[in-house]
């Protein structure tokens, strides 16, 4: 048998894409995830049926991966089938998880760690750096809600992007914007007297960075990796945006002692961040070959996967609770300082409290997602965390109160675990439940949810606290009320997942397994 390269589609159509079911995959001796076009001749079409009912029973889809950067192999075997006039093909797709792809992640990581620090330069000091630009803490507060806002304003722009260009030219916009807004802030501290307004267009200049390099990971993972490594690689890719509050909230106040080391703080970030942007520009467009099954489908249009996100109730009821949650945790780390110093607690103290939040999240998640990547037992763990989440913002209403550090320390740890563990499964289980839809178009809409919550419940948070006359004086007890409120109100939506919603599928898993196509594939052989 002869078979016309050229006549061999490894591609579905977008009709078939559009209805959600993926076409089968057909994979004999002969020919593999290959459908003959009406320009085959009819011997061939006879002879591929029946060796498709010779396997009817064998598993259609055997994936292989490796991650062995040679591709002669594979040159070899394609030149051998061309001497033999196509009738040899191989009996499995091999597909490669290249080196190069560890360059990008740790980019990535370099950004998003960055790019928070940048977020929450001042918070950690919000009573210093207040009395540096001569004002009050709640207008230093605006740097932290603007830059929030920013991330709103420019998801449309990260979304067209991620879909059109891929991450490498996300991750290369957000570096020209992180270095622009940086060095732009430090002017603003330079100047005399420092110029408080111009210190905010640079800060909102740094937030529309933000999106570029927060809501790329799922893009960047789908892209590069193999089904057991995506939700580690999402992971460490996103929650090294909260690492780099971390390193603020920790080193910030350590850092500024009176009001005149504001401007150093400054000059300090500013370099950091300026050596973390220069890989950017020399990051691989994408992989030479697809790493997945998934990797060679088309998808729809992207105002057709928009249409298909909001049509889920499923999505809904997760975009709830994980805005929510992702915006109170915006908050709480904007304003912890505010919400302890009343209490007698130090700035330090405060730093420290924000610090294991995000640490000890950081730990928790590096235990969970790889567990995730293995069992896919996304949903269990989603509705495990989330109470968890919900009575730890409960606690931490009486925390301040008791004028014991431990119980701040404490409560928050377990926020921070069940907060980080939370982020890349949701993240990563949109991407499964909601197939064709892009990776991107998921994380964009949810990363800016809670962004714009973020925002909202910081202003909230302002108009909520005591002034002069509250005991403690200026104590933010009202907030912390209304944010546990909220946390439990959500609890619901994620606990009905699988209920209100219809039944729940990981299709990008089914695919990349081979069992959408009705033969009962097996699990992809992964070499390393």
């Amino acid at each position: 048998m002869s078979v016309d390269k050229r006549q061999i589609s490894h591609r579905p159509s977008e009709e078939h894409l559009l209805s959600q079911e993926p076409p089968g995959i057909e994979m004999t001796s002969s020919a593999i995830e290959c459908s003959l076009e009406q320009g085959a001749s009819a011997s061939s079409a006879q002879t591929l049926s029946h060796e498709d009912s010779a396997g009817k029973n064998q598993s259609r889809v055997r994936e292989h991966y490796t991650d062995n950067e040679d591709s002669r192999g594979l040159q070899r075997l394609d030149s051998e089938g061309a001497a033999l006039g196509s009738e040899i093909a191989p009996e499995r797709p091999i597909y490669k998880v290249y080196k190069r792809r560890w360059f990008g992640l740790i980019q990535l990581v370099l950004l998003n760690i960055v790019v928070s620090w940048d977020w929450l330069t001042y918070a950690p000091v919000t009573n210093t750096t207040a009395t540096f630009f001569n004002t009050d803490p709640t207008v230093i507060n605006w740097l932290s809600t603007a830059f929030l806002f920013a991330y709103v304003f420019a998801s449309p722009f990260t979304l067209y992007t991620l879909h059109h260009s891929g991450p490498r030219l996300s991750i290369i916009t957000a570096s020209i914007l992180i270095l622009v807004g940086n060095w732009l802030r430090y002017a603003a501290m330079r100047i005399q007297p420092a110029s408080f307004p111009l210190a905010m267009v640079a800060q909102i200049i740094i937030g529309l960075a933000q999106p570029f390099v927060l809501s790329a990971p799922t893009r960047y993972s789908d892209l590069w990796f193999s089904p057991r490594g995506r939700v580690s690689a999402t992971a460490v890719a996103s929650l090294a945006n909260p690492f780099g509050g971390a390193l603020g909230q920790l080193i910030d106040p350590f850092l500024v002692n009176v009001p005149s080391d504001i401007p150093n703080l400054t000059l300090y970030v500013a370099i950091i961040s300026s050596v973390a942007t220069l890989p950017s520009f020399f990051i691989p467009t994408g992989p030479p070959t697809p790493v997945s099954p998934s990797s060679t489908h088309l998808r729809p249009p992207i105002m057709k996967q928009v249409s298909l996100l909001t049509r889920s109730v499923n999505f809904w009821l997760l975009f709830l609770p994980f805005s929510v949650y992702v915006g109170f945790f915006n908050s709480l780390s904007s304003l912890l300082v505010q919400f302890l110093t009343p209490y007698n607690f130090s700035e330090t103290e405060s730093g420290i409290a924000g610090a294991l939040l995000i640490v000890v999240g950081l730990v928790a998640a590096a235990i969970t997602s790889p567990i995730i990547d293995r069992s896919k037992r996304y949903l269990l763990l989603i509705k495990v965390l989330v109470p968890i989440i919900a009575l730890s913002y409960l606690a931490f209403i009486w925390a301040p109160p008791s004028y014991n550090i431990v119980a701040p320390y404490l409560i928050c740890s377990v926020l921070g675990a069940a907060s980080f563990s939370l982020v890349p499964v949701v993240l990563e289980w949109s991407v499964e439940v909601n197939w064709p839809v892009g990776p991107e178009v998921g994380s964009v809409i949810c990363w800016a949810g809670g962004q714009a919550l973020g925002g909202i419940f910081i202003v909230i948070s302002d108009v909520l606290g005591e002034g002069s006359n509250g005991s403690p004086p200026y104590n933010m007890h009202k907030a912390l009320i209304f944010q546990a409120v909220i946390a439990i109100s959500v609890v619901p939506c994620a606990l009905s997942i699988g209920w209100l919603g219809g039944r729940v599928q990981n299709r990008r898993l089914e695919i990349d397994k081979g069992s959408r196509d009705g033969s009962g594939g097996t699990d992809a052989n992964v070499m390393r």
